[in-house]
């Protein structure tokens, strides 16, 4: 059996170190369609070493090693197509009000769940990274492996996003993607053909390649920074979602925000609920379940 639970349950945490600076935070800034207006004081934040402040999901791709979605796959007891492999939700909480600009830490990645939905197997791996200072932040993400499933395994939580609430989102903004940023955001580390090459993309079922479902995880949490919380990284405390949909660049995310009265007041902690659509296939969505809680 390609996924072996058993073993992929038992496998010993993979550790690693990992590194980065103002060049990696700014070089992600950019792949999540920051710097636009390129001398907007709001963007300058994102992208002007002097400025620097870090938007929390940074955190996915901190070190430039492979993305949660692919070292899962990398675990004993996992051999499967990566054709066959979609991204199922992504979540993270951080330790500390601020991830640094640069920084060095160890990373601890094990799987801590793996589902048996019939059709599909699901491995969840969570990753903890801590510094000489102590935790820094934990992030999971949800791995679905079609053709998998059918072992008898537990079946686990849901995996079906639910739907958005019925009434009027509070924000809505909308954030173009320009044709060329898969191409840009996987120098930040992840080298999956599916976001470049065209054939690849056939062979898993897709018209053309798509973005990376992180990128457009990036670029929802900053639209919900700047719309709600007055570009104030620091107070994002956790992020998560549920991975709907594809988006094609080149296409416009529509990003729908439900928040509470007082969102944005420093010093009021709340949540925001979020959805995430593209608007030229008629809103069909591409995040849901999608949370930010902010100090």
């Amino acid at each position: 059996m390609p996924v072996d639970a058993a073993a992929a349950l038992a496998a010993a945490p993979r550790v690693r170190e990992i590194a980065w600076d103002h060049k990696d935070v700014q070089l992600y800034h950019l792949g999540i369609g920051a710097g636009r207006p390129a001398t907007g004081p709001r963007e300058l934040r994102y992208t002007l070493e002097s400025r620097l402040h870090v938007l929390p999901s940074f955190a996915t791709v901190a070190g430039g090693g492979v993305p949660g979605v692919i070292g899962a796959l990398s675990v004993p007891g996992v051999d499967v197509d990566l054709a066959h492999v979609l991204h199922g939700g992504q979540r993270l909480r951080l330790h500390r009000p601020a991830v640094p600009v640069r920084g060095r830490a160890n990373a601890s990645s094990r799987v801590v769940a793996v589902y048996d939905k019939g059709s599909a197997a699901v491995l969840v791996l969570r990753t903890e990274v801590a510094d000489a200072d102590g935790p820094l932040w934990t992030e999971e993400a949800e791995v679905f492996v079609r053709g998998e499933g059918g072992w008898g395994g537990e079946r686990g939580p849901s995996g079906r996003p639910s739907p958005p609430p019925a009434e009027p989102a509070d924000h809505v903004v909308e954030r173009a993607v320009r044709e060329d940023q898969a191409l840009l955001y996987r120098l930040s580390g992840d080298w999956n053909p599916l976001h470049a090459d065209p054939e690849f993309a056939a062979r898993a079922g897709f018209e053309r390649p798509v973005l990376h479902g992180l990128c457009t995880y990036g670029a929802a949490l900053k639209a919900v920074v700047d719309t709600l919380l007055d570009g104030d990284v620091t107070r994002v405390r956790e992020y998560g979602t549920r991975f709907a949909g594809v988006v094609y660049p080149g296409e416009t995310l529509r990003v729908r925000m439900w928040s509470p009265a007082g969102a944005g007041e420093a010093g009021e902690a709340g949540e925001a609920r979020v959805a995430v659509s593209a608007v030229e296939r008629d809103d069909v969505p591409v995040l849901a379940d999608t949370v930010v809680r902010y100090a």
